[in-house]
């Protein structure tokens, strides 16, 4: 948006202020307008293009009509039939639109690593990669990595897989994924009991993992994710509540915004890096695609101030103690509607503590001192500390 002139001003100013930019890379599939798709489109066989995508041979020899826009007797064959012989090219998702790349020829390769490499050049600090499990290939990401790497060692790449991600994750291919595992865990802890399930069917690859647990079944699962990988690829984790690929978080959960809050506390405070979908911030919702991807809302009078005051307080506590970046996890408690646990780094430790019942709870935890309240209103006696009904607290 805006063109090359105005992407480098962006890049500029974000890097004066110690951001970083990543771009969305889709290498997947191109789109119907990419000219070399239109080139064999237009001359078929002859064409040098004709194994940049999957096409019918058919088609391609010219014994049966084509083109990028389906005749309304295509359409409906689309929808029981692969669109190889439905429109005579492999489209994603058998969407016209999408031709899918044919990544097993080497000048396909090739142009889609110049990409890759162009745009890190360009100053972009990273990708995020659409569909990657969908290029069936372990070394084109291998080569996609050394080819980014060589040009910005600190480039971080971060793929779009929904489910665990061993295969990609062994520090050959990507940083991080996209941690979904994290947000059906908030999900299932924090709206409890308040899902909409009628929504939540339109939620991907999550739908069959979205169900009510107890602050038991939180900590193991919370374990068993902080435990897939390396550590390091952990800490660099991808974690998110929502995206534009499934309803936003205030649609699952029926706009119980203390359920938000929650999670974004719980995912400012686990290892991983947090990421906050544009606008949930503000109290944005939105059911299936394309509801989740409305535009921004520009005019503050339709803000939620009260969770645009939460969010920045979340990411205010992460920048300000370095044991939420860096330090190490260690569960404290987890029974019923009570979650604790420590992250500690170097000579500091913090409890980070939650109530998601309808009452107040107290909790005994292992105190030397009268800890420093960083955030909530806990009630601290001795060794107890209260938590007020539906929140969470921070201690120091």
């Amino acid at each position: 948006m805006g063109g090359n002139e105005a992407l480098k001003k962006l890049l500029k100013e974000m890097h004066k202020r110690g951001m970083r930019l990543i771009l969305d890379g889709v290498f997947n599939h191109a789109s119907r307008g990419f000219w070399q798709f239109n080139h064999v489109l237009e001359t078929g066989d002859a064409s040098p293009y004709r194994d940049w995508f999957y096409f019918d041979e058919e088609r391609l020899k010219g014994h049966k009509n084509w083109g990028a826009y389906p005749t309304a007797h295509e359409q409906r064959a689309l929808n029981h039939e692969d669109s190889l012989t439905a429109i005579g090219y492999r489209a994603w998702w058998n969407l016209p639109a999408l031709p899918k790349f044919n990544t097993d020829t080497p000048a396909v390769r090739e142009f889609l690593f110049d990409v890759a490499e162009y745009w890190i050049k360009f100053g972009i600090d990273g990708w995020r990669l659409d569909v990657p499990g969908e290029i069936n290939d372990d070394e084109f990401w291998r080569e996609f990595r050394r080819r980014v790497r060589a040009i910005n060692p600190d480039a971080y790449i971060v793929g779009e897989i929904w489910h665990e991600a061993q295969r990609w994750l062994q520090g050959d291919q990507f940083d991080a994924v996209m941690n979904y595992l994290v947000t059906t865990t908030s999900m299932n802890f924090f709206a409890a009991n308040s899902l909409d399930m009628s929504v939540i069917q339109h939620a991907g690859g999550l739908k069959d993992r979205v169900r009510p647990i107890n602050a038991y079944d939180c900590a193991n699962e919370l374990d068993r994710i902080l435990n897939l990988y390396p550590s390091d690829i952990t800490y660099a984790q991808l974690n998110l509540l929502d995206s534009h690929d499934m309803p936003r978080f205030l649609s699952c959960v029926n706009e119980d915004k203390t359920a938000l809050k929650l999670a974004w506390l719980f995912m400012f405070t686990i290892p991983g890096a947090p990421c906050i979908y544009y606008g949930d911030e503000v109290g944005v919702n939105g059911k299936h695609d394309p509801e989740c991807r409305k535009s921004f809302p520009w005019d503050e009078g339709r803000w939620d101030h009260d969770l645009l005051d939460y969010a920045k307080a979340c990411t205010t506590l992460r920048t300000e103690h370095a044991a939420l970046r860096r330090g190490d996890y260690k569960r404290i408690h987890a029974e019923g509607e009570l979650l604790a646990y420590s992250r500690s780094y170097r000579s500091e430790t913090l409890i980070i503590a939650f109530n998601t019942s309808n009452e107040d709870k107290t909790l005994e935890l292992p105190l030397d001192k009268k800890p420093h309240v960083l955030f909530g209103k806990p009630v601290i006696s001795e060794n107890q500390v209260t938590i007020p009904a539906r929140s969470g607290v921070v201690l120091k």
